[in-house]
């Protein structure tokens, strides 16, 4: 049985676009995974290990990211920072992020000290209390500290600043300080705080969403799988249609030859 199949230019190259867009889409979101699965082998290596006393030289981040290090020092009082639009449990709040003075050096880090909730009253901030003198802190290194969509024109770095996103070169530029070029996410126990209890230290994995982006990755493919069969079965059902009526222009002539017999 002979199955024609009628092609046409335009479906063909639209069916294209989307069969390329959703394999690259599909690849892309397959390589999140591979990423996030290489930082979650990476974290599980580094569990084990001791912290690593952080000091006052400047630290390529790519060199030490996710290591668990301790550093003493002074946190810097006067330039607390506030990450807007970090929701935990579902309650709006901020992230708590504070210059740390590293001992012996002029060198200086950017801690990420916790969770507070928001107050109410948008751009009310939240109180909190600063440990004074020399303390030592814990915490995991991480290059960013998470990136959120800007929500208008960004706020001028400023002490008490509340802010969408930073980075430790612009916090560097707005100080004056010489600052690592990455955060360090301070763990250990949650604090006591002014307000609702606890400055929280509850941070979301990097390696979080392995199989939410296997599922996109899916998702995409089976987009341009779609794509493809759309265009082939149409193809087809085209082909047939245009078979059939050549079928029956046919019919009328082979009726009058008939006749003449």
């Amino acid at each position: 049985m002979r199955f024609p199949f009628h092609f046409r230019p335009v479906p063909f190259i639209a069916a294209l676009i989307v069969a390329l867009v959703g394999i690259a889409l599909g690849n892309w979101q397959q390589g999140r995974a591979a990423y996030k699965l290489a930082v979650q082998e990476k974290l599980a290596g580094l569990a084990t290990e001791a912290p690593v006393a952080l000091g006052g030289a400047l630290t390529p981040a790519a060199g030490i990211e996710y290591r668990h290090v301790s550093v003493t020092g002074e946190f810097v009082a006067t330039w607390p920072l506030f990450l807007a639009n970090r929701p935990m449990a579902g309650r709006p709040g901020y992230y708590l992020v504070m210059p740390f003075k590293i001992a012996g050096s002029n060198t200086h880090v950017l801690v990420m000290r916790g969770w507070l909730p928001r107050e109410a009253e948008y751009g009310k901030l939240p109180a909190f209390d600063t440990p004074s003198g020399t303390v030592t802190v814990e915490g995991i290194v991480v290059a960013s500290a998470g990136h959120v969509m800007d929500l208008g024109e960004a706020a001028p770095l400023a002490p008490k600043a509340i802010v969408q996103n930073i980075d430790p070169q612009s916090v560097a530029r707005a100080t004056g300080l010489v600052l690592q070029p990455f955060f360090v996410q301070q763990t250990g126990p949650d604090e006591p705080s002014e307000i609702d209890g606890m400055l929280l230290r509850v941070w979301p994995s990097p390696s979080s969403g392995i199989d939410k982006h296997r599922g996109y990755a899916f998702q995409w493919y089976a987009l341009a799988a779609m794509a493809i069969l759309f265009f082939v079965i149409t193809g087809f059902r085209s082909g047939a249609r245009s078979g059939a009526k050549q079928a029956d222009a046919g019919e009328p002539e082979a009726e009058t030859s008939d006749a003449g017999n």
